[in-house]
């Protein structure tokens, strides 16, 4: 394939068609690889964190941040803060599964900050970890800067994207990461 040809989807858009790994590094052509998240997939909030939740369970963030995208993307212009944080932390562990802590962590943070920016733009008084769609914003902040802290502070420990992933919604099955 001639490598200065852009992949074009159905409308003439440049589309990367590479196929990725489970961590969303492109691979080259012709290699087997993750089946790709279908994007612009408009789903309902709680469809949204559902399908997210599965992917970061399976060690997937990459994939995760593409759901949340599709939702920050298209969903209401109030909710574009929650939904762009939420893919930030997708991202950031992404970048710190992948061994890049410095990227990891700096995503991680400006995801945590995004979360409470929507919650302060919200109304919920500072301090207050508020729920939306049965997620504690304010958990996933602590969750993300601890993550930034552990990943700065051992850079070359690779970390478990699973493992590691985590609790989008209080009082779900899998373990907190």
């Amino acid at each position: 394939m001639n490598a200065s040809r852009r992949d074009r989807d159905a409308e003439g858009r440049a589309h990367n068609a590479r196929p990725r790994d489970g961590l969303g590094r492109p691979l080259p052509y012709g290699t087997p690889g993750v089946a790709r998240q279908p994007e612009g997939v408009l789903r309902i909030p709680a469809e949204t964190v559902r399908e997210a939740q599965r992917l970061l369970d399976a060690g997937m963030p990459f994939h995760a941040h593409e759901v949340f995208e599709d939702a920050w993307k298209s969903g209401p212009p109030a909710e574009r803060e929650l939904w762009r944080g939420l893919a930030q932390l997708a991202v950031g562990l992404t970048h710190s599964a992948r061994g890049n802590a410095t990227g990891g962590a700096r995503l991680l943070r400006r995801g945590a900050g995004a979360l409470e920016a929507y919650a302060h733009i919200g109304g919920v008084p500072e301090g207050v970890a508020p729920a939306a769609y049965g997620m504690d914003l304010g958990g996933l902040a602590d969750w993300a800067r601890e993550l930034a802290a552990r990943v700065e502070g051992d850079p070359s420990r690779a970390v478990d994207p699973a493992a590691s992933a985590p609790r989008l919604r209080a009082g779900t099955d899998a373990a907190a990461g």
